[in-house]
């Protein structure tokens, strides 16, 4: 019987796709890390795994990794879609351009990425796509407008995917991260003063900066072992959550929007 596995991991170069990737090489799986950047992935290399070269929001470059894979190995088990950012700043100050490229990175890229392999698993009716979500998909904070809205789509669409997929033998989980400690905390707080640093905001993403950094973020290790329970699971849950914030959304549930409007208040003056 097999037991390890084929596993495409995009946005691997860091943060919870490298802890993954290096986590499942631990564990005996065969191991594809994809990213822009290859050279981030030397260490996975190392590790005994595999690094491809991808561009989530290019068609081309997506179907090369996918068929790299299955070249060298003839099948894909697991897909985790795991790349993405946060376009961060006031929707007043976000261009729509890139507002459209938020969406195309974490929603459109990982679909385009999921439609390549599903074929392949139906065809052997087994398979497991892990999505990265966030507690963004469930709540909100300032300012990050087009990232949770992407977010919040993505938890709609995994729903309906993995009602579509299930008669074929395939799983799809929503992974909802908390605040971890990777370098995405850093490129969302870049945005955020690129975007509205300057102007009727200014004095806003100032609190909120400050607030950012009173939050402690959980260490990444804690979704490497959430990502252990997955892989190791006969039948994998809906959904984990796990991580700093998560209680937002309890708070949320509990209390109602009025609570997280509180909140929020609080942290922009």
């Amino acid at each position: 019987m097999k037991t390890s596995k084929v596993i495409l991991i995009t946005g691997a170069s860091t943060g919870i796709g490298k802890e993954t990737a290096l986590r499942y090489l631990a564990l005996g799986h065969i191991v594809y890390g994809a990213a822009r950047s290859v050279e981030k992935m030397k260490d996975l290399v190392k590790a005994g795994g595999h690094a491809i070269k991808l561009d989530i929001t290019d068609q081309a470059s997506i179907e090369a990794c996918v068929k790299e894979v299955l070249n060298n190995e003839g099948t894909i088990d697991v897909l985790f879609n795991n790349a993405g950012y946060g376009e961060y700043g006031a929707v007043e100050d976000v261009s729509l351009e890139r507002a459209r490229y938020q969406f195309e990175v974490n929603i459109f890229g990982l679909a385009a990425i999921t439609k390549e392999i599903l074929p392949v698993m139906r065809k052997q009716r087994s398979g497991l796509i892990i999505n990265t979500s966030s507690i963004g998909g469930k709540i909100y904070t300032p300012f990050g407008s087009w990232y949770h809205a992407t977010k919040h789509a993505l938890e709609g669409w995994s729903d309906v995917l993995r009602n579509e997929v299930k008669p074929f033998g395939i799983h799809v989980v929503i992974l909802e991260p908390g605040s971890i400690d990777t370098p995405w905390n850093n490129i969302m707080s870049e945005n955020l003063i690129h975007n509205s640093q300057n102007g009727p905001y200014a004095n806003m993403v100032k609190n909120m900066t400050k607030a950012q950094g009173r939050f402690k973020a959980s260490p990444v290790s804690l979704m490497g072992d959430v990502m252990e329970t997955i892989i190791k699971a006969r039948k994998p849950k809906r959904r984990y959550m796990k991580g700093s914030g998560a209680f937002l959304v309890t708070v949320r549930k509990l209390f109602g929007d009025g609570a997280i409007d509180a909140i929020t208040a609080m942290m922009l003056r």
